[in-house]
């Protein structure tokens, strides 16, 4: 009988953590596997007794989903929304990150840590004096920055951009600051340094930042709840048209759930390795 070795867990460790981890992993997949039976089923059967495997099955749900509501307009506004505030808070985090990173200037620490107490504070305490602020500016400059897309891209980036700023900085750190001498050495200037050596070998901690800020506007409620109108109302909101005074068409809210989420969670899994890797990174330096 081969012997075990000394370093290898016992094997009632190991059928311990085999059982965890399969129970862990069913209920994760439970409410996935109900959401897809329920979006294949007409409202009759979604709405009476719960049948684990299904006695009709159907596609109209999926049909369905893009009439009942403006879901393409609402998936539109999600898109543009999420994308511009994930590309402006990336951009702004680089610049301020690599600042405190690199350089040294007066109110440095203070500027640090007003960005790490922004995040003590829940989101809700924002919302009224960010609403009185989009309606006074409108009322004086004509800006219309409430019930407007670009209104609900500034609410994001404000919200995404410190921790996003925090991350980077401690990415930025764990770069040796040789390479900056030897690009400046080559010829480069402060600005090309950045862009030429420093960013690329950012690249998973940057990945992550942008994928933190993509989810942070894409799943928001609140904000996009009192922020937006008809017109510019994003996914998270729509999706509560589908029920009415009369009926709930659920079996239209779990299609067009696994719709909305397809994007977010394909980006997810492509993106998996950069965003492991720039997660620990950032964390741990």
């Amino acid at each position: 009988m081969p012997e075990r070795s000394p370093t290898a867990p016992p094997p009632s460790f190991v059928w311990t953590r085999r059982i965890v981890l399969t129970l862990l992993t069913v209920f994760s997949l439970l409410p996935v596997y109900v959401m897809l039976s329920s979006s294949l089923k007409p409202l009759r059967d979604v709405t009476g007794a719960f049948r684990w495997i299904p006695e009709h099955l159907t596609v109209r749900p999926y049909v369905d989903i893009w009439r009942t509501i403006p879901l393409g307009r609402y998936f539109v506004n999600s898109i543009v929304v999420a994308s511009a505030a994930t590309g402006l808070s990336v951009v702004v985090a680089i610049f301020a990150a690599y600042a405190v990173s690199r350089y040294r200037f007066r109110g440095k620490r203070v500027f640090t840590i007003t960005v790490l107490s922004t995040q003590m504070f829940p989101g809700i305490l924002f919302l009224l004096p960010l609403f009185l602020l989009y309606v006074g500016i409108g009322n004086a400059t004509g800006i219309a920055l409430y019930g407007s897309r670009g209104g609900l891209i500034l609410t994001y980036l404000t919200f995404s951009l410190p921790f996003s700023i925090w991350m980077l900085v401690g990415y930025f750190d764990s770069i040796p600051r040789g390479l900056d001498e030897a690009a400046l050495v080559d010829g480069c200037g402060p600005l090309r340094a950045l862009f030429r050596v420093i960013v690329p070998a950012s690249l998973p901690g940057i990945v992550a930042v942008a994928i933190y800020a993509f989810m942070t506007a894409w799943s928001e409620v609140l904000f996009a709840s009192v922020m937006t109108n008809d017109t510019t109302r994003t996914l998270a909101i729509g999706l509560r048209a589908y029920a009415t005074e009369t009926d709930v068409y659920w079996n239209q809210v779990m299609a067009a759930s696994l719709v909305v989420s397809v994007p977010v969670v394909a980006g997810f899994l492509l993106l998996q390795r950069y965003l492991v890797a720039g997660l620990t990174a950032g964390a741990v330096k």
